[in-house]
């Protein structure tokens, strides 16, 4: 399966999603992706290639030993990584086909705020109707 990132200058390949997807909603997670979560799914780190603009990312040490690599073009968070740990973490959403799997789990749920609450609410498949 291929990813990349908004602008196209990075893309990646991997063999498989080794772990669940899961939808994380730690305040970092929440803050990098300016989303109320992000989708994650680990990757062995044998499955994971970069293909195209490696020399593009840049990274972010977000909590000790824990990076966060982005385009530096267009900011797309891509992956992140603990440098020891056999897998690395790719964002489900930069990848530019269906993994034919969903998620398994939210994660992080206490770090949740009450404005961003989503259950309850009016849902559309595009945009809200005038």
């Amino acid at each position: 399966m291929r990813g990349s990132c908004l602008c196209g200058a990075i893309t990646y390949e991997i063999d498989s999603l080794d772990k669940p997807i899961v939808h994380c909603h730690c305040h970092t997670c929440r803050k990098a992706h300016a989303a109320p979560f992000a989708a994650t799914a680990g990757v062995m780190r044998e499955h994971f290639r970069w293909v195209q603009g490696a020399d593009k990312l840049s990274s972010f040490e977000s909590s000790p030993g824990k990076l966060r690599h982005f385009c530096s073009l267009c900011g797309s968070h891509l992956i992140a990584e603990r440098v020891g740990q056999p897998h690395v973490i790719v964002r489900v959403a930069t990848l530019d086909e269906d993994p034919g799997v969903v998620p398994a789990a939210h994660i992080w749920t206490a770090h949740n705020v009450p404005w961003l609450a989503y259950d309850d609410i009016p849902a559309w498949p595009q945009w809200q109707p005038v």
